[in-house]
Formats: C-alpha cells, sequence, structure tokens
C-alpha cells in the first residue's frame, strides 16, 4: 500500500483516522452533482455549496416543478432558515458569485461531476417480496443505472438515501456492468441524520458526520475527498470514518433507536392514564439519569414521518431475512405500540364525548407530523382522522404550512371510500373557521407559525368544549379558565379518571 494512505487500523482508528485524513493524497472535489432536489439532498448541497463557495453543487431532479420551486422564493419544502441559505449561494451577490444550480439536465451534470450525491427516495415495497416491509430501491438503482450509462470520467458516487446494509455491493455490481471502459467508481456511505423542522440547524451544528467506505486505497482516498468538503464547516473530531457497511445500517440503527425511546414512553403514558401518574413527571424522572438523558421522551399521540416507521419496517424485514425473527419481532413491535397510541388516542375521544360522533364536529390543529414542518407523510393525524370520520365526526382541518393537496392526497389514500373523506372533512384557512359549532379540539401538532386566541375559540364552540392535547402543548388550568375540558397523554383526566373499553 502507497507509503500515503494509512492501514486501515489507522482510518478507523479514532484520532490517528482523524489526523491522517488531511495528509492522504486525494483529489479535490470541485463540482458536486446531487440526485433528487428533495427533503434531504436540497437541504444538504445547499448547505454545502453555501460552506464551500469554490465548490460547484448542482442538484437535479426530474420534476419541473420542484426545479422551478427550488429557484424560486417559495420553496418546495418547508424549513426554518433554508430561504437565507439556499440564497446566498443561488443567488449572484457582490463579492460572492452564484455556486448553487438547479436543474432538470440530470446527464450535464452527472458528466460534470466530481462527486455525485444520490438522494432519491426509497420508499417501502409495495408490491411483491417483502411488501410493506422492504425498502423499494428502484429510484435509487435507477439512478445508479444512469449514471453508469452517462459518466465519460472517474466519480466519487455518495449514498446519501437511506438503504439496507450491503445496497452499495449490489450497486458496485451495476455500475461495473454498465459502465464505459476506463471509468472507475468508489461508492461512499455518507447518511444524514436530520429531523425535518431543525434540519438546517441539524446540518450547520451536526452532533456527526459520518463517512463509510471501502478499506482500499482508492476507498480511502475517496472518503479524504469527501471529509474535506464538510472540514470547510464541521470539526474533524465530528467527521467520524467508517467502514461502508456499518455506515449503512447506523442509518437505520440511529432511526430505529430513536423510535424505539418514542414508542418506550408512550408506552408508560397508556399506564400512567390508568394509575393517575403523570408521564411528564415520569419522564423527568427518568430523564435526570444521566445513562438515560431526557431528549425523546416526550409522550404523544404517535411519531410520523416518512423515516421512522420505513426504517423499522426496513430493519425487522434485514433481521428476519437473516434469520433472526425474535430480532424482526422486536423491532416491529416498535411500530404495534406506536399504532396502537394512534388508536387509543381516538377511542378517547369517543369515550369522552358520551361515545358517538353521529352530526359532531371535531378540529384538527396541525395536519403536519411534526412542528415547524409542511411534510404530512405518515403524520398521526391521517389515522384519527380516518377513525374519526368512521364513527361519524365531520371534520375540520387548520394547518397553515401543510399544502392543502397532499392533506387531500394523504387521507383519501388510507380510506377504502374517498367520497367520504370529501363528505366529511373540510381544509380552512384559520383556527376559528376550523372550530365553529366544533364540539372538541384536537391538537395532533402545533401548526407552524401559528397563534391561537383560545377565548375567541371558545366563542364559536358548542358546550361542553374538549381540548385533546396530544403532545402536551398547552398548560390545561388556562383553558379550563375558558371553560374547556382539557385531556392530555399520559394524565387520567382533569378530575375524572378516563376509562376506556379496550374491546370497543
Amino acid at each position: 500500500m502507497d507509503d500515503n494512505v494509512p492501514t486501515i487500523a489507522g482510518v478507523y482508528g479514532g484520532k490517528r483516522a482523524r489526523d491522517q485524513i488531511p495528509k492522504i493524497d486525494h483529489r479535490k472535489i470541485k463540482k458536486i452533482c446531487c440526485i433528487g432536489a428533495g427533503y434531504v439532498g436540497g437541504p444538504t448541497c445547499s448547505v454545502i455549496a453555501n460552506k464551500n463557495p469554490d465548490v460547484a453543487v448542482t442538484i437535479v431532479d426530474l420534476s419541473v416543478r420542484r426545479i422551478e420551486a427550488w429557484q424560486s422564493n417559495d420553496l418546495p419544502i418547508h424549513e426554518p432558515n433554508l430561504l437565507e441559505v439556499v440564497q446566498s449561494a443561488r443567488d449572484d451577490r457582490e463579492g460572492r458569485p452564484a455556486n448553487l444550480f438547479f436543474s432538470t439536465d440530470i446527464d450535464t451534470a452527472i458528466r460534470e461531476a466530481d462527486c455525485i450525491f444520490v438522494s432519491v427516495n426509497t420508499p417501502t415495497k409495495s408490491l411483491g417480496r417483502g411488501k410493506g416491509r422492504a425498502s423499494e430501491l428502484s429510484y435509487f438503482e435507477s439512478a445508479i443505472r444512469r449514471i453508469a450509462d452517462v459518466a465519460t470520467s472517474d466519480k466519487i458516487i455518495v449514498e446519501k438515501s437511506t438503504v439496507p446494509v450491503r445496497t452499495a455491493k449490489n450497486m458496485r455490481e451495476i455500475l461495473m456492468a454498465n459502465c464505459k471502459p476506463g471509468v472507475k467508481f468508489e461508492i461512499l456511505s455518507n447518511p444524514e441524520f436530520l429531523a425535518e423542522g431543525t434540519a438546517i440547524k441539524n446540518l450547520l451544528q451536526p452532533d456527526r458526520i459520518l463517512v463509510g467506505s471501502l478499506s482500499t486505497q482508492a476507498g480511502i482516498r475517496a472518503a479524504a475527498s469527501l471529509v474535506d468538503i464538510y472540514a470547510a464547516w464541521v470539526p474533524r473530531e465530528k467527521i467520524v470514518t467508517t467502514s461502508l457497511w456499518s455506515s449503512e445500517l447506523a442509518k437505520l440503527a440511529a432511526n430505529c433507536l430513536l423510535a424505539q425511546r418514542i414508542s418506550s414512553i408512550n408506552a408508560l403514558s397508556a399506564i400512567c392514564e390508568s394509575t393517575g401518574a403523570n408521564v411528564a413527571e415520569v419522564s423527568k424522572a427518568c430523564g435526570l439519569d444521566s445513562r438515560i438523558g431526557p431528549k425523546m421522551l416526550s409522550a404523544s399521540v404517535g411519531f410520523g414521518g416518512s423515516c421512522l416507521k420505513k426504517d423499522i419496517l426496513s430493519l425487522s424485514y434485514i433481521a428476519e431475512s437473516l434469520h433472526l425473527p425474535e430480532v424482526a419481532a422486536y423491532w416491529r413491535s416498535i411500530n404495534d405500540i406506536n399504532e396502537y397510541q394512534k388508536d387509543r388516542f381516538a377511542r378517547r375521544i369517543v369515550a369522552c364525548l358520551h361515545h358517538s360522533l353521529e352530526r359532531k364536529k371535531i378540529a384538527i390543529f396541525g395536519f403536519a407530523f411534526k412542528k415547524d414542518t409542511g411534510d404530512v407523510r405518515e403524520s398521526a393525524a391521517i389515522s384519527i382522522v380516518h377513525d374519526l370520520i368512521t364513527e361519524g365526526a365531520d371534520i375540520g382541518i387548520y394547518d397553515p404550512q401543510a399544502p392543502e393537496e397532499s392533506i387531500w392526497f394523504e387521507l383519501e389514500a388510507a380510506c377504502d371510500n374517498p367520497d367520504l373523506v370529501r363528505s366529511r372533512v373540510k381544509i380552512h384557512s384559520t383556527p376559528y373557521e376550523a372550530c365553529d359549532g366544533a364540539h372538541a379540539v384536537d391538537l395532533v401538532v402545533k401548526p407552524a407559525g401559528s397563534r391561537v386566541d383560545w377565548e375567541r375559540v371558545a366563542g364559536v364552540m358548542k358546550r361542553p368544549m374538549y381540548v385533546f392535547d396530544g403532545r402536551n402543548m398547552i398548560e390545561p388550568q388556562n383553558l379550563e379558565d375558558l371553560g374547556f375540558k382539557v385531556e392530555g397523554i399520559g394524565m387520567a383526566g382533569r378530575g375524572r379518571k378516563i376509562v376506556v373499553d379496550l374491546d370497543s
């Protein structure tokens, strides 16, 4: 091995690796192409361009509409501070030429790039073996095949999408079988660890940057090239180099462990509601233990979004494929608790409203899966609304950040009768319209950028007025002073014990 390249022990050996990476003989990345202008590729490569003004970054996508949105000031996704980051690198400014570009010319961007980020959707399979559990890699494979067909020079390919462990091996086979003579590829794993609503903060101040590579000379040099890009703003001690397979698995593992904590505290919230304990107090007491810590221990109506459920299903399917049924069952149980929590919340609403929702209106505040985002994928609100309209309720939804077409799409996809959804559900532009004539308000998530005058809400609702707080966001006493009955997660109910018939 070349004297300039450390051994595998050096590369994966903590401090020595950090000391050696800058000394490795490697090429400098001057042009980056990102395939996929979605929730990961767009923000990630915008920050990379912002922090590397000498690197030209082109984000490409098949969707003309999405690219046009990225080229405007009405971005296709909502993230705090994202627009400022994009503008700083995209728009020509005095002393700072533009180095961030958005395009549908995918082939040109591939040909010109030194490094290609693949950041396309890897949803759960809807057909064939592994349906409903395994990751669907057709979009990812399509991107890899296009790179092989188009590339005329050596490329570093970076897995940014969440993929099953050892995906890089399969992708390498495709590349080698389809590439032009003399063209070489090196695959790196560089998973994202972003939380929607705080993505820019996560990118600018990451807990860690993970770069996985093969232990070959070419693999180590490719890793060093990518490390240089992140080292423009991330301290090198936070840039961790690992094996390719460890990096691929770490992304799935991280999301599953986060979901595990959420389901654990939600399972405890059910016990609290039946015993008179308060889950917030239990969470605080446990979180003060330094071995546990306080993060991700807030009880809620359940987790949502495009990642956690998908990644749990993927990891459980991998375990099943490896003939580890007990491991697969363990990870699946985390999703089972999450579904149970959403169902339990809906049944609690029915019980409080005298076991009948016929001709009763319920307002839903917040349809996105979490605050500070407009993403409604796998939102807890979807199944809750479905359960409530099945009971005969009329629904008024208020979420100013969630796109109306996305709300309709998710609701209709979850219901066997789309006509029922359209007849029972209305989407409103103000919280007061949503609450007009309502018997209850369900706080599923705090709507982005909204402030609610609860005294005004009380003036338009029917009596008795209920607020079901799905994330324990509000102080119950303040609303009770206005005449509301408040039901939170992980507490038995103010002044009385809530008993839910589990067989109903």
